[in-house]
């Protein structure tokens, strides 16, 4: 565990362990949950799909491809749960391949009406 004062920032780097080098790593989407094995049914979105859900969710410039840096202020759920588990779903891509997942940033998803 990892303690911290509500309203901390908190900061947080993944790295890519391979021997390829022509790799990047991109943050898609980060929850908390206060339940460490059910990030369904309660939890918070901090970032979907590249986009920021939470005010204090920012990325970071990383020094290298293989490396990406993020954080955001702690927060509880409520006062009922002592923890706040963390999962984030990472994408690798190839190194300069802008088409690529990686490159595009934030992608919102519209719904769009079935009759059209």
């Amino acid at each position: 565990p990892y303690y911290v004062d509500m309203d901390q920032n908190l900061f947080l780097q993944a790295s890519l362990h391979s021997s390829d080098q022509n790799l990047t790593v991109f943050v898609d989407t980060c929850v908390a949950s206060p339940n460490s094995s059910d990030f369904r049914t309660l939890v918070y979105e901090l970032s979907k799909s590249g986009c920021a859900r939470d005010d204090t969710y920012s990325l970071f410039p990383s020094p290298r491809s293989d490396i990406a840096r993020f954080g955001f202020s702690a927060f509880s759920f409520v006062n009922r749960f002592p923890s706040v588990f963390l999962r984030c779903e990472l994408l690798v891509c190839r190194y300069h391949d802008y088409p690529s997942r990686c490159y595009q940033g934030c992608v919102s998803r519209f719904r769009r009406n079935a009759d059209s």
